[in-house]
């Protein structure tokens, strides 16, 4: 059989999902939940046959790859029972959320008697394009049924079976209590063109959400003709003021970066006040060199500073490049740039923003508040991780990803962020004057028992 080019075959896609959504908008919330709780049942009867894809997915890993990478590879792609476990906790924190559909977020009465209110409604079609795994993917499909919307989900090519059948499994628990299957639907299609033609489809993709490697999210970001409502895009910086505790700002440093290198909240360049640099940078830098492996690139003055570590024999800093500070690494790469003060810090983070998290470690206020205020990002911190960006960590709710973007809803995407607003109004007969007929008349047209 001939395969459909991806333009056809993502409209087709497109297609189901639209009429699905019909569906999908006329349920009730408790459906919603039912959905959820049949998901959770099928996947834990089918955690077997769901390693057993993975396995599949496992031995599609390289050969030839160098041991460290195979490891590395191997880490990654593999899915466990507990994995299994982890996504129904997920789910279970999504059922036990209270339902953002239908509710009413301000209401007032107008002069004349109207009812008005503000009422939270679903997005609608969701593409959902990642480069990641089957924990995604229940992420994104759950979430979207919580919210009455309906995904289309693009995973990585590693998971290409365990991505497969983990939506079988969902599309299968959605048919088996009446809630209409195409309300999830996974783009199967592995071709880079598949997934652009998914964010332009403009008559069928309602919103789409970009997570993963830099590359990817900017392939959707430049191609994308339907609005973008999630990109964690954007540098993040952390600044040591000169004010500070030593051993708290270089714990900082070390989750900030190293508790998840590929996170899209992990610092990538650290700015630090020069007054204060020859107290935390040595023995940070090589803490960071030789038990986390961090590949450290400094400024001019980083590397005059380190310099006498690679004379006596340790690992040392490396120059950074002018494009080295505008990069999202994802990876165990940090920038280190000494700057004369807050000003300059400032500076370096409006130069490279808007950023995606930033964080100030100081112990004065003044400093701290304006480090708030005039910083761009999705999030800012004072004295904390930016490995605290997100949902559960701010105990905002299960998120889908993080907006960094200054549009829709910036920062963690949970459930609010994937609805929007609509007005209702409800009325006994308010007209907008002057009206056309004069009321006398109107009244004696509505009397006559010719009408």
């Amino acid at each position: 059989m001939v395969a459909l080019p991806p333009k056809l075959y993502v409209e087709q896609l497109g297609k189901r999902l639209k009429q699905a959504a019909r569906v999908a908008i006329r349920l009730p919330g408790q459906k919603r939940i039912e959905a959820l709780l049949q998901i959770q049942k099928q996947l834990q009867e089918q955690r077997d046959a769901i390693v057993e894809a993975n396995q599949r997915d496992v031995g599609n890993i390289p050969k030839d790859l160098d041991p460290q990478d195979y490891r590395l590879a191997l880490e990654r792609v593999r899915l466990t029972e507990d994995m299994i476990d982890e996504m129904n906790d997920d789910i279970q924190r999504l059922i036990e959320s209270p339902d953002p559909i239908g509710a009413i977020t301000q209401s007032w009465t107008t002069p004349d008697g109207l009812q008005v209110g503000w009422m939270r409604c679903p997005l609608g079609v969701i593409a959902v394009i990642t480069d990641l795994g089957p924990h995604m993917a229940v992420q994104a499909f759950s979430t979207c049924i919580k919210t009455g919307n309906l995904c289309l989900f693009r995973g990585g090519s590693e998971w290409m079976n365990t991505n497969a059948k983990v939506a079988q499994c969902i599309r299968e628990a959605l048919q088996r209590i009446g809630y209409p299957e195409d309300a999830t639907i996974l783009l199967d299609r592995q071709e880079p063109e598949a997934a652009l033609e998914a964010v332009r489809l403009t008559k069928y993709i309602d919103a789409a959400i970009a997570k993963g490697k830099p590359a990817l999210r900017r392939g959707v970001r430049e191609q994308a003709r339907v609005p973008i409502i999630g990109d964690d895009g954007g540098v993040s910086h952390m600044y040591i003021d000169r004010d500070i505790e030593i051993p708290l700002a270089q714990t900082l440093v070390v989750n900030a970066k190293v508790q998840d290198p590929a996170a899209s909240n992990a610092i990538d360049t650290l700015l630090v006040h020069q007054a204060v640099a020859r107290h935390v940078l040595p023995g940070l830098v090589r803490r960071l060199l030789e038990e986390f492996k961090v590949d450290v690139r400094g400024c001019p003055k980083t590397v005059s500073m380190m310099g006498v570590m690679e004379m006596t024999g340790h690992l040392g800093v490396k120059p950074a490049s002018d494009q080295d500070w505008e990069q999202k690494f994802q990876s165990l790469t940090l920038c280190i740039k000494i700057v004369r003060d807050l000003d300059e810090a400032l500076d370096h983070i409006a130069q490279y923003g808007p950023g995606h998290t930033d964080a100030i470690v100081t112990r004065d206020y003044e400093t701290a508040m304006r480090f708030i205020h005039e910083v761009d990002a999705g999030a800012v911190f004072v004295n904390a991780s930016t490995r605290l960006h997100g949902g559960e960590s701010l105990e905002l709710g299960p998120q889908v990803g993080i907006n960094s973007s200054r549009f829709h809803a910036r920062g963690p995407l949970t459930l609010h962020a994937l609805t929007c607003q609509k007005i209702v109004a409800l009325g006994t007969g308010q007209l907008r004057q002057p009206h056309p007929i004069p009321q006398t008349y109107h009244d004696a047209m509505m009397l006559s028992p010719k009408f």
